[in-house]
């Protein structure tokens, strides 16, 4: 099944610690290219995200946010470092005396002090193992969306590959008449200007110009491109740049078949054979 490259997930966690939220966006790009923003303090789970990304996601980029609210500390949480405040009360006394209008110094402006106050630390490895967890789930999340998107993508190219398969069989039933007016009316044309030209030499400047005109060989490549299509969207496997070649050589034979036209019919097929190519192109690069 095809992924589109496009997609979103979101998933929350709540613990005692606090809550957990991963934030999962997608967009087409050449590579796969992940752009992680974790808090810093949960920093070193990065790698072995990156590494389960690799395993399910081969190209596209990511935005990969995780936010992390801490719940609100209780009663005890907070400890005062005596000798420090002490230490500091004596030095503030000291330079006190030696000024002649000392200002006053309250509690809040010692509990400011760097180091006064003392947090108890909170035990970060729950709250690491639960985001590595809550990323996986966010992951599978993302590439469930990336499979339905690329689900609504695959009947669109499906249209559009039968639709120019039956261009050219419009195109390779029509050939023969073409030429065969086009030979007339190349004959009529030297019979306008009364040219005595030597029916030898004109044989083979009709065969020269149905051969510059013959376009068997661009029909039979726009139908086993067509065919290759099909088969490579039925592929397990990231067929995105794949999709991206065989579209390029689909326009290229679009495009020598227009070169080659004679007629105003011949020229309007090769039109709409690059307006779906051009539509199938667009979708694809979308595609992973």
């Amino acid at each position: 099944m095809i992924r589109s490259m496009t997609a979103y997930a979101r998933q929350d966690a709540r613990g005692e610690w606090g809550t957990l939220t991963w934030e999962l966006r997608s967009v087409n790009h050449r590579y796969l290219e992940p752009v992680f923003r974790i808090p810093e303090a949960l920093r070193d789970i990065e790698p072995a995200l990156r590494d389960r990304l690799r395993h399910y996601v081969q190209r596209g980029k990511l935005e990969c946010q995780l936010k992390f609210q801490p719940e609100a500390q209780g009663s005890g949480s907070f400890s005062v470092n005596v000798e420090l405040a002490a230490e500091l009360n004596h030095a503030v006394n000291q330079i006190n005396r030696l000024l002649d209008n000392p200002a006053h110094i309250n509690a809040f402006d010692f509990i400011n002090w760097p180091g006064v106050m003392v947090s108890e630390e909170t035990d970060l490895e729950p709250v690491k193992e639960e985001a590595v967890n809550l990323f996986n789930q966010a992951l599978s999340q993302l590439v469930d969306t990336r499979e339905r998107e690329g689900g609504r993508i695959h009947p669109m190219l499906d249209d559009r590959l039968n639709s120019i398969a039956g261009i050219v069989e419009k195109v390779r039933e029509k050939m023969p008449h073409i030429l065969e007016r086009q030979n007339e009316a190349l004959k009529s044309r030297f019979e306008e200007l009364q040219l005595d030209v030597d029916p030898t030499r004109l044989e083979q400047e009709l065969v020269m110009v149905s051969q510059k005109a013959d376009v068997a060989e661009e029909l039979d490549r726009l139908e086993a491109h067509v065919h290759e299509v099909k088969d490579v969207l039925t592929k397990k496997e990231p067929v995105g740049r794949r999709l991206d070649f065989l579209m390029q050589e689909l326009n290229r034979e679009a495009n020598t078949l227009s070169s080659k036209s004679l007629v105003t019919e011949t020229t309007q097929f090769a039109v709409e054979l690059k307006v779906l190519i051009e539509q199938m192109r667009e979708q694809v690069q979308n595609i992973e």
